[in-house]
């Protein structure tokens, strides 16, 4: 508990206030910017997703009606499964990406706690005084 700062003097807490106030904005404005990035990255990938899952119903349709009709040889319907095989692999890979947890605003909420921390001391001293 050494870390945390000394109680406010009594003539300047609305400055201490202020400030203390000031710099939890700021942090959560530099934490909402990043959520905003993980959030777009996210959204890039499930259309990622959505975009190979397409793919992978068109190419495996093509796919089967093109070894029905065929039906011997080496013709052009085994490339075209090769590719929808490809687009599962690549939306499996995204969706693992998309089931990556992200602890959004983590120096917020350490910041906070540190706060709580702090305030239960003032608490605990004004008890103790009285």
């Amino acid at each position: 508990m050494s870390d945390l700062p000394p109680p406010p003097p009594a003539d300047g807490w609305k400055a201490t206030v202020a400030e203390f106030i000031d710099a939890r904005l700021g942090l959560f404005q530099i934490e909402a910017q990043d959520a905003g990035r993980e959030i777009s990255r996210k959204l890039a990938l499930i259309a990622l997703v959505l975009i190979c899952a397409l793919a992978l119903w068109a190419l495996g349709l093509i796919g089967l009606i093109g070894w029905i009709s065929a039906a011997s040889g080496w013709p052009w319907y085994f490339v075209t499964l090769g590719a929808a095989v490809l687009h599962a692999l690549v939306a499996g890979i995204a969706v693992v990406l998309l089931k990556q947890s992200v602890t959004l605003f983590p120096f917020t909420r350490s910041e906070l706690a540190k706060d709580r921390a702090w305030l239960q001391t003032l608490k605990e001293s004004g008890k103790s005084k009285h």
